[in-house]
């Protein structure tokens, strides 16, 4: 039977995942482990793939190869870009770019990756589920659920002035460290894939304080509109 995979960057965004699955199991391949189990009694396989691109491509082409993925879900925490966002607001991806790819001395727009193109497009069809969720959601939440564009690259950034820059270059709302990798191997592999993110902190300086107080709180926002989709 076919399983729902989920990724999730640190252990912090997995546990809030973990905390809503029923009936798990574990499963160890190579150094990572692979958590099966139900959300929504949808069969589900759940693991922490580490911070950056690299971990997150190697892990979703692992889960891919060893585990009957349906499609896949990227979720987590990201940084806002976009001055409208607010702490712990959530956000779904329309599509991702690695703002930190350059081969623009060959000609490409910043962020285009050849046989690929400058952006990765989440699946219409999940996309469309998570607009649905949003749209029956509680209107009376803390908080609001969006839909954008995601940049990725492997820089925690902290600088105002590079995430502006890049949320010009990319038309981001967010920027974070995996999602635009996950895709790339999802497209390649021609797996269905969304990526849904809680906003943690905001690139100003010290936001990486500002990450440490809010990552709880956002990756359970991020977990409990995983819940209500797979519902």
């Amino acid at each position: 039977m076919k399983m729902i995979g989920i990724i999730a960057a640190m252990n912090e965004e997995m546990q809030q995942i973990k905390n809503v699955m029923t009936n798990i199991t574990e499963k160890k391949i190579y150094n990572l482990i692979f958590f099966e189990g139900s959300i929504s009694q949808r069969d589900c396989v759940l693991v922490e793939c580490g911070i950056g691109k690299v971990n997150a491509a190697r892990t979703t082409q692992i889960m891919i190869d060893h585990f009957d993925i349906d499609y896949v879900i990227n979720i987590g925490t990201a940084g806002a870009i976009d001055e409208r966002l607010n702490t712990t607001d959530v956000v779904i991806a329309e599509k991702l770019a690695q703002h930190d790819f350059d081969i623009t001395a060959f000609g490409r727009d910043k962020g285009e990756i050849t046989g690929i193109g400058k952006y990765v497009y989440t699946d219409k069809a999940l996309l469309e589920k998570c607009k649905s969720v949003m749209n029956s959601m509680d209107k009376s939440h803390e908080y609001n659920v969006v839909v954008g564009n995601v940049a990725s690259g492997d820089i925690f950034c902290t600088d105002k002035k590079m995430a502006q820059k890049i949320g010009k270059e990319f038309n981001a709302c967010c920027v974070e460290m995996e999602g635009a990798a996950i895709g790339q191997i999802c497209f390649l592999d021609e797996v269905p894939f969304i990526v849904i993110r809680s906003i943690s902190d905001s690139p100003n300086g010290k936001n990486n304080m500002d990450f440490d107080e809010y990552l709880e709180i956002a990756s359970k926002r991020a977990a409990n509109f995983l819940k209500e989709l797979l519902k």
